[in-house]
């Protein structure tokens, strides 16, 4: 992309007040930004309003820069101690730009990205066989456990896992697809973030997201230097279960933003797959309201590729007790719902002390996890 070009594009889409709604019109009706802008002003009329119009015709210098930072971002190199990665910008009219995000009704009109260089030359940016891994910031531990035995699995099977860099679920889906066994010709995960690309939310991540440039891609609507505001990750949440085949909900509250990316993705016409947990568990309630509504229930990522009509081409994550759990008598009694002491008290006729001891030698093992209100729960391998 040409300094001209990049200026043209972000005149278009920074101008305040022209939203995307606006903006398609223009395109649609005069070509590229800089034919656009080649126009009188008053040739805009009956696509923007006066007040938009103006806006666009003159757009000051906080253009001048945006289009600054936005040029030496693209010409810029990694750090010393970051991955070879690359950086590019693609617009609706570029052919790399993915065709299945193109087919939704609002396609963002600049898509940011950072990536392997090799993936970023591509002629697909992003292969056609993508899936969605969402769920709660604030999962049990088997929640984060499916999460990362099944995103493995799925990126073993040829899937390329896309997600949004939050904490919790998402982080624990674009690990898990790290971890997977390497595929250089298609990024092994995909984070769409709600900030500019030149941000990390939250810090955290940053070693995280480094990883996924390394063998994946960044993506963002944002123009570089947005902060983490709250309105854009619900948002983003279009272009997740837009470039993806279906979405896979591992663990939600019945409020959780993953419900907003599982909605937007059967509203597309994609597929819609949920992990059953406890009954008791809060985290597990949005996943069992899915499947009320029609969402497929989910044991295996060979029910993802049965109802993708897919081959799945790796073994399935399947969640089963630790050998010897079953001669465990605190295992046999906690089972695999979230259980307090006492209970565990009743059922095994320990005494307190006892039995705490007894937990933490199988907490240390991982074979269980201490959960909020003082709960304990199996822990299921996958």
């Amino acid at each position: 992309m040409h300094r001209e070009e990049l200026a043209a594009w972000l005149r278009l889409t920074e101008a305040a007040g022209v939203g995307p709604v606006a903006a398609r019109r223009l395109l649609a009706r005069f070509g590229p930004p800089q034919d656009i802008f080649a126009q009188e002003a008053g040739a805009w009329r009956g696509c923007v309003s006066a007040a938009q119009a103006q806006a666009l015709a003159h757009p000051g210098k906080v253009l001048e820069a945006l289009v600054e930072r936005t040029w030496q971002w693209l010409q810029g190199t990694p750090p010393p101690d970051g991955p070879g990665t690359a950086r590019a910008i693609v617009t609706l009219a570029d052919v790399r730009y993915p065709g299945a995000l193109l087919a939704t009704e609002d396609p963002p009109l600049l898509l940011y990205l950072e990536g392997a260089g090799a993936l970023l030359g591509a002629a697909a940016l992003v292969p056609p066989r993508c899936l969605a891994v969402v769920g709660s910031r604030n999962p049990t531990a088997q929640g984060g456990e499916h999460a990362r035995g099944f995103a493995k699995a799925l990126r073993d099977a040829g899937f390329t896992i896309v997600s949004g860099l939050a904490r919790g679920i998402d982080a624990a889906a674009h690990e898990g697809a790290l971890q997977a066994r390497p595929e250089p010709s298609t990024p092994a995960t995909i984070a769409v973030v709600g900030t500019g690309l030149d941000q990390v939310y939250p810090r955290a991540h940053r070693p995280l997201a480094a990883r996924i440039a390394a063998t994946g891609l960044l993506m963002s609507e944002y123009p570089l230097g947005t902060p983490p505001l709250a309105p854009n990750f619900p948002k983003r949440n279009r272009i997740i279960a837009g470039l993806s085949q279906g979405t896979l909900v591992v663990e939600a509250a019945l409020a959780s933003g993953s419900l907003i990316t599982a909605r937007l993705a059967a509203e597309q016409g994609r597929e819609v797959f949920a992990i059953p947990g406890s009954i008791h568990a809060p985290q597990s309630r949005g996943c069992h309201a899915l499947i009320r509504q029609g969402a497929k229930l989910v044991e295996s990522v060979q029910d993802i590729a049965e109802e993708l009509s897919l081959p799945a081409s790796a073994p399935a994550p399947a969640a089963a007790p630790q050998s010897g759990a079953a001669q465990d008598p605190v295992l046999r009694a906690l089972g695999f719902d979230p259980m307090g002491l006492d209970a565990l008290v009743a059922r095994t006729g320990m005494d307190a002390a006892s039995l705490q001891v007894r937990l933490l030698e199988l907490e240390l093992a991982g074979l269980v996890a201490r959960l909020p209100g003082g709960l304990f729960q199996q822990m299921a391998r996958t």
